[in-house]
């Protein structure tokens, strides 16, 4: 069976008190219709047509993709009415109504949700709350049978008692779909068109209304505010700590923990407070990483360690090799195995060859350093002379003295020594100890300068 989906996602959320149209405020570092377009493509329908209003510029820039129908909503005049917008384009047996402000829906229940459509019938998902206000309400019959829904803000007295209420999302055939928007009214409190006349409608059609419900009610929560979008935050995270957790990872406090991209990790995992891995991660068997460090883009082989306070970016960290406290691996930075990334240690597109070392307070920019090299507190490479980018190329076993400036382009050769306190910028070769300083002088009789004293 053919699927179309729609996404509604026109409106402004004036209790975000934002600019940012609500729909792409974040989760997890991705907006909350990115979450839903992303949880839709898994159903592999033909057709994803999203319904832009507020921001829609902004929106289609920040999500234009090639599988996307860009639908515009003029006037937010409901639900049903958005819904209207997108039917020209809907070819497909079924259509699945899903809401840009509702990140967390699982696809198995959408699945379950759509396995209930026919032509004789569609599906409502909805859930059961200890308080569901603001939530339409299931009106069922003696029998058990859904009627109709009632919005919250039209329900009675006895209907506001019901606990059972209406999520929004929706699955229908579409031959019906066209028949039942044309005859949507907007006489209720609101004065607007709602997608959950639907309902009533197919009732009196002669259609069955089956029901599905989310294993867990945060599914189908959304976010109207930055208090309900926090609330969201909080239990992706819990989740994703969960199945990290299943898959052999420990963390030190699954409250204290960030996941802002896909994730993938091995078994025997340690993870300390404060961690956030961002975009795509990979993370071997045997890694530790101490607490307060951001891992973005990056791998970690097996028996990695990344000690506290260390941002680890676009970065390849080879078995065994360690890095931090207070280390910073910037993009195309590679270090081979167990090679050694210190404190105050910053790399950019730099490449440590096995076992290489820099301990401490060094910067590596545009980088080739060879196997057991060793750089010495204070070097930086002068990679940059304002307007082009130069390499430095050191073989292996090289020996970088303390407080160098290596001015690209440059090569130390293998074997090869550099004396503290050099400027090198010529190469050095196989064995030579560069030595690139002012002689020293002792000048007697100095007086030093003392402070004015005023008057």
């Amino acid at each position: 069976m053919s699927l179309d989906i729609v996404i509604l996602a026109a409106g402004q959320g004036t209790r975000m008190r934002s600019a940012l149209p609500k729909v792409l405020h974040p989760v997890a570092g991705n907006s909350m219709l990115g979450h839903v377009i992303h949880s839709a493509r898994q159903l592999q329908p033909q057709g994803i047509h999203v319904v832009i209003g507020h921001g829609a510029e902004l929106v289609r820039e920040r999500l234009a993709a090639d599988d996307l129908n860009f639908v515009m909503q003029d006037k937010q005049l409901g639900t049903g009415h958005a819904v209207a917008q997108a039917l020209p384009a809907i070819t497909a047996d079924t259509v699945l109504v899903l809401y840009g402000d509702v990140p967390l829906i699982e696809v198995e229940t959408l699945q379950r949700l759509l396995a209930k459509v026919s032509e004789q019938q569609l599906g409502l998902l909805t859930v059961t709350l200890q308080d569901p206000t603001g939530y339409g309400r299931i009106v069922r019959d003696a029998a058990g049978k859904v009627t109709a829904i009632v919005e919250h803000k039209d329900a009675s007295e006895a209907q506001k008692a019901i606990k059972e209420g209406n999520t929004g999302i929706l699955a229908m055939p579409a031959a019906r779909l066209a028949d039942w928007m044309g005859r949507l009214s907007n006489n209720n409190a609101q004065g607007e068109y709602y997608l959950t006349d639907v309902i009533a409608m197919a009732v009196d059609d002669g259609l069955v209304v089956a029901t599905e419900q989310p294993h867990d009610p945060m599914e189908v929560q959304g976010a109207n505010d930055r208090r309900q979008l926090s609330e969201l935050e909080r239990h992706y995270q819990l989740l994703e700590g969960r199945r990290l957790m299943a898959q052999g990872v420990t963390l030190r406090d699954p409250a204290r923990f960030d996941v802002r991209g896909e994730v993938t990790v091995g078994r025997d995992v340690l993870i300390d407070i404060n961690v956030i891995l961002e975009g795509r991660v990979v993370i071997e068997d045997d890694v530790q990483i101490g607490p307060n460090c951001v891992i973005k883009d990056s791998t970690l082989r097996k028996g990695v360690v990344i000690k506290a306070n260390s941002h680890i970016e676009g970065a390849v960290m080879g078995e065994g090799s360690d890095a931090g406290p207070f280390a910073r691996l910037r993009p195309g930075s590679v270090l081979e195995a167990k090679a050694h990334v210190g404190n105050f240690v910053e790399l950019k597109n730099a490449h440590l060859g096995e076992g290489a070392k820099a301990g401490h307070l060094t910067y590596l920019g545009d980088a080739e350093i060879g196997a057991r090299s060793n750089i010495g507190a204070g070097t930086i490479t002068c990679n940059y002379d304002g307007a082009n980018k130069f390499r430095t190329v050191m073989g292996e076993d090289v020996f970088i003295g303390s407080n160098n400036s290596l001015v690209a382009p440059v090569e130390i050769q293998a074997g090869a020594t550099t004396a503290a306190g050099s400027t090198i910028t010529q190469m050095v070769e196989v064995g030579q100890l560069g030595v690139a300083r002012a002689r020293q002088r002792n000048i007697e009789g100095w007086k030093r300068p003392e402070k004015i004293k005023k008057s």
